[in-house]
């Protein structure tokens, strides 16, 4: 599965050259560049669950603790850090009512055990042997920094692009240069779009 990012540069508001004296007005030219990158999500999450009801609220809990307590034994075995992470989930009981009468008729409850990481093999051999819970949930995610790698690729060519667009259309309108004032950044293509004020240069 793979996850899009994209930047756009928004917002800018634009200054004098530095030193210039009696400039004239600044024209302003509303300019964006955009960059995006497809990043593979590189972290599997599985949840596993079970419930139980009965009329005993302790013999409930307890099963439910058994169950749980013999996945996590298993998972543990398989854990290592960032590639395989366990972690107990919710844990709930209940009573429970008739819904012609209205009077407590016995208990339900639910346990839940988390995995995830990067070793997809390891997670997924894992899941094979787990077999007091159920799977109940199958995910992938991008790691932090899966995206703030991407991120920051994504915003490089973004800058490179918006640079070279500034820099063409200064010169295709006579301009000797531009003055970038104020810049703003989004992770997607909504919102109002940058502004680019050139200046000619003398």
């Amino acid at each position: 599965m793979r996850a899009a990012l994209a930047l756009s540069s928004l917002a800018l508001v634009l200054a004098a050259p530095a030193g210039a004296a009696d400039a004239p007005p600044l024209d302003r030219l509303v300019l964006s560049a955009s960059a995006s990158a497809e990043v593979s999500r590189d972290i599997l999450g599985v949840s596993f669950a079970t419930s139980r009801e009965g009329s005993d609220a302790s013999v409930v809990q307890t099963a439910l603790k058994q169950a749980l307590d013999v996945a996590l034994a298993e998972a543990r075995k398989a854990a290592r850090p960032g590639q395989v992470e366990v972690q107990t989930g919710s844990f709930s009981l209940a009573p429970r009512y008739d819904p012609k009468t209205g009077k407590l008729n016995g208990w339900q409850g639910s346990a839940e055990l988390l995995v995830e990481g990067r070793d997809t093999t390891a997670i997924a051999q894992l899941a094979g042997r787990i077999s007091s819970l159920s799977i109940s949930r199958v995910a992938y995610s991008l790691s932090r920094e899966a995206r703030e790698k991407a991120e920051a690729e994504v915003s490089a060519q973004a800058i490179t692009r918006f640079r070279a667009k500034a820099a063409d259309y200064a010169r295709q309108f006579g301009y000797g240069g531009y003055v970038v004032g104020e810049v703003n950044v989004s992770s997607d293509e909504s919102g109002p779009r940058p502004v680019m004020a050139m200046a000619r240069m003398k």
